[in-house]
């Protein structure tokens, strides 16, 4: 991978994410997929996709005719603060997310079937490229996704979540292989559908997905009545993009409301929603982030950081920041007094972690009693030296601490930890922490690494200092399948390669059709045709690339009329491919004022 600034910036655990482009891996009718949808973009897209589309694409630095090479265009776009890089299809949404908040691209390196040329529910590169990357130039928008990023990032997932993801990523795998069975398939579709089901109480990250999906996915943008399209799967997909702004469509003011609609992966979308700006579009998300723990802390935070079954950090109002898996939390009523971890936990203050106080020595857990002291109105981490030993924490000596929570703990201090003129841990031996009738830390554990916080400010999902608490992605267990193409394939894929090569060669010639009749004499259109007409008659896609050629150049009139009368053929006998072939021809057709029925 060719780095850069923005790459840089980019943390390890991220990058554990990230292959390698393969490139030499698409075959030439991959390279014809991209270029159907890319001029099929263009021309509709560019009357009804939001204005910094099309210029988008060229600052961007993205290929109408091949699928770009993905460190290419990282090249044009550094120039606007973003870069890209190239993972095996869906990622977990707190790792794309991330990503987003470096300004990084995160694009599946794979590219849909031609089956699924319109519509496809596996992340490509045609979805990400073309879908995300030409938006981004838009400076407004460009900050509104950094944003998402970085708040999405810190969303609470629920145990649920991850299965969910699992079964969206196993689902699209299958998907996006052509040979995969149709039992395979419907057995996906139906673990789907169950797990989707029995999700019960939405997370954050299951609600703020879900203004991702609204918005960055398949957002609209304008007045009700005449939207433009800016979302990515709305400006990949020349099926979806076509029909979103039919009347069947319904669209709907965008507002907070969104985050409780859910969607299918699997099929169009029956309502949209329309923000008036891109500014907006913050405004939303800046709403809905005041209802996260990220923003409220409280019980709130703590129940989140419990019920995610994964690695949380708890913020007190002292600053220092506690991240672990956080299990059997005490709560009393609408307070909590007392947070504990069953993992290995780590203390950081400001997202560093502080000396001596990693996953290492808190290699157990950790557990620490929050709220005020009884009789006192002051948070002990704003104590000075003097308040400390008026309440008794002098050094070497038994200290008693009451919370009014009914805590108590019972020990001899020993030091303090202090940041910044503030306390933020108070270390004692030979302790015992008790709760009513519960003990709740015990002489022969150790020392006890006491945290000073009178209440909880933030919770968030992940640890405060990742790289200090060693966090990774683990590479998915099922990666995207490797297609091994048959005999028959590969051979196709050579004719689609000898149409690009012709057309290439031509490319400055538009005027004069000798170079084309040269290359005519050493291949033989009309056997070229005979061939594929035979072995491969409902190759719709490669008759399309020879018919531009053959009707361009005007060498072989006959050989046109064949051509587009086995389109015919193939078209009005296949419902699903009958606008794919009309559109593809309009684009050769209409040009030389041509009738393509």
């Amino acid at each position: 991978m060719e780095m850069n600034e923005v790459l840089d910036k980019l943390p390890a655990h991220l990058l554990s994410l990230v292959i390698e482009q393969p490139y030499n891996e698409y075959t030439n009718r991959d390279h014809a997929v991209w270029r159907y949808v890319m001029r099929q973009n263009v021309k509709f897209l560019s009357k009804v996709a939001h204005g910094s589309y099309v210029d988008g694409l060229k600052k961007t630095g993205i290929s109408i005719d091949f699928i770009p090479h993905m460190y290419g265009m990282n090249r044009i776009l550094k120039e606007i603060g973003w870069a890209a890089v190239a993972v095996d299809g869906f990622i977990p949404p707190s790792a794309f997310m991330e990503f987003q908040a470096y300004r990084v691209l995160v694009i599946a390196a794979d590219i849909r079937p031609v089956d699924q040329i319109e519509y496809t529910p596996a992340p490509d590169i045609i979805h990400e490229a073309a879908g995300h990357a030409p938006i981004i130039a838009d400076d407004e928008y460009s900050e509104y996704l950094r944003l998402f990023g970085k708040i999405g990032s810190k969303a609470f997932s629920s145990a649920r979540d991850y299965e969910l993801y699992e079964a969206v990523r196993h689902l699209s795998i299958l998907k996006a292989d052509p040979y995969s069975r149709k039992a395979e398939i419907e057995a996906a579709e139906k673990h789907l559908d169950y797990i989707a089901s029995s999700m019960g109480e939405s997370s954050e990250m299951a609600m703020i997905r879900n203004l991702h999906w609204w918005t960055v996915e398949y957002g609209l943008i304008g007045s009700l009545r005449k939207p433009k399209i800016y979302g990515a799967g709305l400006l990949s997909s020349i099926g979806e993009s076509f029909n979103c702004l039919k009347d069947h469509v319904k669209k709907l003011p965008y507002s907070i409301d969104a985050s409780t609609y859910n969607f299918d992966i699997t099929t169009q979308q029956p309502q949209l929603f329309v923000t008036p700006t891109f500014q907006h579009l913050t405004d939303v998300l800046n709403e809905f982030s005041e209802s996260m723990a990220l923003r409220k802390g409280g019980i709130d935070a703590v129940k989140k950081a419990v019920s995610s079954r994964n690695t949380a950090c708890i913020q007190l109002d002292s600053g220092l920041e506690i991240s672990g898996t956080f299990d059997d939390c005490i709560i009393e009523g609408n307070e909590v007094v007392y947070i504990r971890t069953n993992s290995s936990t780590a203390l950081s203050y400001k997202n560093k972690e502080l000396a001596g106080h990693g996953k290492i020595f808190h290699k157990d857990g950790f557990g620490t009693p929050v709220g005020l002291l009884a009789g006192t109105d002051k948070p002990l981490h704003l104590l000075n030296d003097d308040e400390l030993e008026e309440i008794g924490i002098i050094e070497s000596r038994n200290a008693l601490l009451k919370f009014n929570s009914g805590i108590v703990v019972s020990g001899i201090y020993q030091t303090r930890r202090r940041v910044e003129g503030k306390t933020l841990i108070l270390t004692f031996n030979n302790c015992t922490v008790s709760y009513k009738d519960h003990v709740l830390f015990k002489p022969e554990w150790g020392r006890f690494d006491m945290a000073t916080g009178s209440k909880i400010i933030s919770g968030y999902s992940g640890p405060a200092d990742p790289q200090a608490f060693g966090l990774k992605y683990e590479k998915p267990k099922e990666t995207t399948h490797k297609i091994v193409h048959t005999e028959s394939d590969i051979q196709l894929y050579g004719y689609y390669k000898l149409i690009r090569e012709i057309r290439e060669a031509n490319a400055n010639m538009a005027d004069d059709s000798e170079e084309l009749v040269a290359i005519e004499n050493r291949i033989s259109l009309d056997e070229f045709w005979n061939t594929i007409k035979a072995n491969y008659p409902k190759e719709w896609l490669l008759m399309l690339e020879l018919l531009e050629i053959v009707s361009a150049y005007e060498v072989n009139t006959a050989l046109s009329h064949e051509i587009l009368h086995q389109l015919h053929f193939i078209r009005d006998n296949d419902d699903n491919i009958t606008k794919l072939i009309n559109d593809g021809l309009d684009l050769i057709l209409k040009p030389k004022g041509m009738v393509r029925s």
